[in-house]
């Protein structure tokens, strides 16, 4: 069966199907319950239920024009779309070389394994900046490959080699490379930078913290339980105080399958949709890492964030399974008055959970920070109904786990605790003005429904108001005392997505949206240096039906004082609006655009009948102000 047109919990759930929901009238008691619960806070200044501080009265309208630009109209437009005095320009896409030797990408035959390796890799997603004596520096996720495009020169538009399998996969993985600006100003390639190298399936990387060493790390090739090689279907990113790149590995479950058709994985693997099928990228073919029934153990070695060191070509990657493992979306990072630092992090399936890790050692502003991340303490959200919260400790005490299986099998040992299930928890964004954090919810269309895939209540519930929830909200806790290492929490909702021109009920959306902002499934958030809340989308962009006027995804800007909304760029066509950061002077900002056309009805950067291909691109003022 050809999953291209599906999403990777679509091809999730194909695979290993949810229960059914059978307490049908217990879900519909909740639904209407929940029903009346928004009909009393859809509006601003009723409690603190959606946004809370400032209601959208005209005077705050007027006085919040922070944005410095007018708003972008929806469309459909196979391009990008920015503001009156905005431009773009690419800076790199997929298959573009980042080292001197590299040849340029050949639309022919997409390249090889060889040079694909010295090559932007494919379907970049988070990313961030780093400056350092005069030179900067991207790191860029490259998430997954669009088959049919990677292979599109074959005719079936599939691996005709092990050579195509392997091009595949070394389009995945992370793309670190020096960037500079040339003599018109436009930001570049430097190919000759010995800064520049690409992290992919094959690298070499280091287990690090309470999992490293235990039986269930350990296999033939790596008997220590400490090394491992490479990271795949990185997703979204984090940066650290003491300059170090966090890269979120998310969908590792797909690229497993079982060369024995007889192979039953255990259920600690099925609760992260591991099977004896792949997603169709073969890589057991190739590499037996990639066969459950010949290598256990290595889907255990998958699923962790990864701490890379910018500007040390030579150093090795390292699995923080301190942090957990999940389908990590992305990890934001804060420092706590105490010192401690703090990571957010969401489990990215439906139903699943929104995590916080908080240090055992503090951050030493001039000294060695290189361990901060390898032990920890774990924690998982519960939301209550009266607006207050608190992180559950995941310990062997509240779990019954040893604190090892904690961290490798962190869904089970967050279900036991019961935590909050989840709309689809992706990125979180830490406000830098004041101690709160928003959580992008991107979409459920099991809640209320189906249970999750360990079997969890996915009623309706706080943060996840609605049933069949296709729009998405995006959520903001301020933590007790102004400390994000506090164990409790205040919160409330920013928005609910929504469509106002096809419902009249909670599905409309929250009062600050409109008919002239409406968008669906938040995922990508960052904040600039001036506290507006950046919000990118990927959700349906069929610009029909429920989904009506909101034409292809894109990003807008929030202010979270007031709540406003405003359209600030318009993606391509089947594209994913997602990644953003700044340069130092705050007048560049690099926004990505993954797969365009992942359903072949784009042509974009090239345009004409060129092949469609991801991207970084440079977004600045045409009078060179500040953005962000």
């Amino acid at each position: 069966m050809d999953h291209d047109d599906l999403s990777f919990d679509d091809i999730d759930e194909l695979i290993s199907p949810r229960a059914e929901e059978t307490d049908f009238d217990r879900v519909v008691d909740t639904a209407l319950s929940r029903r009346g619960f928004l009909g009393g806070v859809m509006t601003f200044g009723l409690g603190s239920f959606l946004v809370g501080t400032t209601a959208l009265t005209g005077d705050a309208r007027a006085d919040s024009d922070r944005f410095g630009f007018s708003a972008v109209p929806a469309n459909s437009n196979d391009t990008i779309t920015v503001p009156d005095g905005f431009e773009w320009e690419q800076v790199v896409a997929w298959g573009d070389p980042i080292t001197a030797d590299a040849p340029d990408f050949d639309e022919a035959t997409r390249g090889t394994a060889a040079t694909q390796a010295m090559a932007f890799g494919d379907n970049n997603d988070g990313m961030s900046i780093f400056t350092r004596g005069g030179r900067t520096v991207l790191a860029v996720n490259n998430e997954y490959t669009n088959r049919k495009i990677m292979w599109g020169n074959n005719p079936d538009g599939k691996p005709a080699s092990g050579d195509d399998i392997a091009k595949g996969m070394m389009a995945h993985g992370v793309s670190v490379f020096e960037v500079a600006r040339d003599d018109a100003g436009n930001w570049q390639v430097v190919k000759d930078s010995d800064l520049n190298r690409r992290i992919t399936p094959q690298t070499d990387m280091d287990l690090t913290g309470p999992a490293a060493g235990d039986d269930m790390l350990k296999t033939a090739a790596d008997p220590s339980g400490t090394t491992t090689k490479g990271t795949w279907n990185n997703c979204g990113s984090g940066e650290t105080p003491w300059g170090t790149y966090l890269t979120c590995e998310e969908n590792f479950n797909g690229y497993f399958s079982a060369a024995d058709e007889a192979h039953e994985v255990t259920a600690e693997l099925k609760r992260y949709g591991v099977s004896s099928k792949d997603w169709g990228y073969g890589w057991a073919k190739i590499d037996d890492r990639f066969d459950v029934s010949k290598n256990p153990n290595e889907p255990n070695r998958a699923g962790y964030v990864v701490e890379i060191d910018p500007f040390d070509p030579t150093s090795t990657p390292k699995k923080r399974t301190a942090l957990g493992r999940f389908k990590h979306e992305n990890a934001a990072v804060v420092l706590a008055p105490s010192g401690h630092a703090v990571v957010y992090l969401g489990d990215d399936e439906r139903g699943e959970f929104l995590y916080k890790f908080v240090s055992h050692g503090v951050y030493a502003a001039n000294g060695d920070n290189s361990d901060l991340l390898e032990n920890g303490d774990l924690f998982v959200a519960k939301f209550h109904d009266d607006m207050r919260g608190e992180w559950l400790a995941l310990t062997p005490d509240t779990t019954g786990m040893t604190d090892a299986e904690i961290r490798i099998h962190t869904r089970q040992a967050a279900s036991k605790v019961g935590a909050t299930t989840m709309d689809r928890p992706e990125w979180v964004a830490v406000n830098p003005t004041k101690a709160e954090a928003y959580v992008a919810l991107t979409n459920n269309k099991n809640r209320g429904k189906k249970p999750n895939a360990g079997g969890d209540d996915t009623s309706a519930n706080g943060p996840n108001p609605r049933v069949e929830n296709h729009y998405g909200q995006i959520a903001r806790w301020m933590p007790d005392n102004d400390d994000h290492a506090a164990q409790g929490f205040n919160w409330n909702l920013f928005a609910l997505a929504g469509n106002p021109d096809v419902h009249d009920d909670e599905y409309a959306g929250s009062e600050n949206i409109n008919s002239g902002n409406m968008f669906n499934s938040p995922d990508g958030m960052a904040f600039d240096s001036t506290g507006l809340l950046w919000i990118q989308t990927d959700g349906k962009y069929s610009n029909e039906g429920d989904f009506a006027g909101m034409g292809n995804n894109q990003m807008l800007a929030g202010d979270t004082v007031t709540g406003e909304i405003r359209r600030f760029l318009v993606g391509p066509n089947e594209c994913e609006v997602t990644g953003i950061c700044w340069s130092a002077d705050r007048r560049t900002m690099f926004v990505g655009i993954q797969h365009p056309g992942e359903r072949g009805d784009s042509h974009f950067p090239g345009g004409g009948t060129s092949v469609p291909r991801s991207g970084v691109f440079a977004v600045r003022r045409t009078d060179g102000g500040l953005i962000g």
